[in-house]
């Protein structure tokens, strides 16, 4: 779109530097984590108060002008391109960690802070925020995404760790949601709807978070099976019988090539477990070796323990570096990332028809994920020049998303919505649909707030 001379004057009048149209700064904000591209913005601001944001959006509502806001751009279903252009807003100095309530075990933090920097900030107090997406994802991010990761088994998503919400509408009003005390029955919950809007709705500022404590002991390792079933039926058997694991991932023997090739592992080209356990060190050793049993029973061996800090750093470094080292796989890929969840007792059922799904169309696609909570992802590795290989990956994405709905889950795990899955939630929520853009249509009448992502464009 073209935006008025005079808006972004009054724009650079009020943030100086911190607003540019400059086409290097605007290609920056283009770019996806994974196959999504859209157009530049039209310009990207950078605001460092509630009260910039609420300038900002009070004026691009009064002339249609999309906002779109931007974290450090680590989604992977497009949701921070500008994809009807307008202007990005980049929270990246938004970064404050504002206040720190050890006795309330929760922080309040500006939306621009990484979890990796808060939780540095919380060194000294004995706790720490839990939710690890893998990347070093801002908060404010996380929360607009619903975010989850490795540790959700024990400590929740986003959705259970965030308490209270400052945030901006599309107006300019900005408005407070949740409180600080443990539980409220007061009114409506928009905390929750605000947490996974993906900035359809608002603009986060800032975040109330819920801490936790740090374990007293921590114990790690990782095994290998000798199919994919069996090491799928190890972690349902281990959820079932109630071991209190902190990480239950799963990788597949395609990923565990990428991690030799990537990381310099040498790891068998089996299917593999990594496992995490907090707690004291008598209840550590206990869930462990509990474990061991149920992963004997389904041929689980070669146990490599992570007994040190270095060793957990470096085994969870290469958990979370599984998205470049399967791209490493087919050197000039992209990637379209698959991201369902289904309830438990499907788990082995929707993992084995994904990957007999991957080898019918021919294309390569290590599996991998959050087992322990039944979300598992498929990174479909495919030439960006043949447009016949991204048809074939979109197919076998939407029979993933299909399966997960006949079962009773879900087409987003934690990856939400963005671009991405919007074909699919006509599917999954039905009229429940309709409820969303009634909310959408209250809150952001002219649809200036990331306009094009999660709800189909005839809602």
């Amino acid at each position: 779109m073209t935006i008025p001379e005079f808006v972004l004057d009054e724009l650079a009048d009020r943030l100086g530097a911190r607003f540019s149209t400059a086409s290097g700064v605007r290609a920056q904000h283009a770019g996806s984590e994974s196959f999504h591209r859209a157009p530049p913005p039209d310009a990207v601001a950078w605001p460092e108060t509630t009260a910039e944001v609420s300038f900002i959006l009070s004026l691009c509502n009064a002339h249609d002008i999309p906002v779109i806001g931007w974290g450090v751009g680590t989604s992977l279903e497009g949701q921070a391109l500008a994809v009807r252009g307008g202007i990005t807003l980049n929270m990246s100095r938004m970064d404050r960690v504002i206040e720190t309530r050890p006795e309330d075990m929760l922080a309040v933090v500006q939306p621009g802070v990484t979890r990796e920097a808060l939780n540095a900030d919380l060194r000294a107090t004995g706790l720490f925020f839990p939710v690890d997406p893998g990347a070093n994802a801002t908060l404010g991010g996380m929360a607009a995404t619903r975010a989850s990761g490795t540790t959700a088994v024990r400590y929740g998503t986003m959705r259970d760790n965030v308490l209270a919400l400052e945030a901006v509408l599309a107006d300019g009003r900005i408005i407070r949601t949740g409180t600080r005390a443990a539980k409220s029955s007061a009114g409506l919950d928009l905390t929750a709807l605000l947490v996974g809007s993906e900035g359809t709705l608002a603009i986060i500022t800032e975040l109330t978070l819920r801490l936790h404590g740090q374990p007293e002991d921590v114990a790690a390792a990782i095994c290998a099976f000798d199919s994919l079933e069996d090491a799928v039926e190890c972690v349902t058997a281990t959820i079932q019988s109630g071991v209190p694991m902190a990480r239950i991932e799963f990788v597949d023997e395609d990923t565990a090539r990428a991690f030799n090739s990537h990381a310099g592992t040498d790891l068998p080209a089996r299917p593999h477990l990594l496992v995490e356990f907090h707690g004291s060190a008598e209840s550590v050793r206990e869930d462990a070796a509990r474990f061991g049993d149920i992963a004997g029973d389904f041929g689980g061996r070669g146990f490599d323990w992570a007994s040190t800090p270095e060793e957990r750093a470096r085994l969870w470094k290469m958990r979370h570096g599984a998205y470049p080292a399967c791209l490493s796989l087919r050197p000039g890929a992209t990637a379209v990332v698959t991201d369902i969840c289904v309830p438990m007792s499907e788990l082995a059922a929707a993992v084995t028809a994904a990957r007999d799904d991957i080898a019918a169309e021919g294309l390569l696609g290590p599996i991998l994920g959050h087992v322990g909570d039944g979300n598992f992802h498929a990174t479909l590795l495919i030439d960006p020049d043949r447009p016949e290989e991204l048809a074939a990956a979109k197919r076998v994405a939407g029979r993933m998303a299909s399966r997960a709905i006949a079962v009773g889950g879900t087409i987003s795990g934690e990856h939400g919505v963005g671009l991405g899955k919007r074909a699919y939630m006509a599917a999954q929520h039905g009229e429940a649909c309709q409820a969303m853009a009634a909310v959408k249509q209250a809150l952001d009448p002219r649809n200036i707030l990331n306009p094009g992502k999660m709800l189909p464009d005839e809602l």
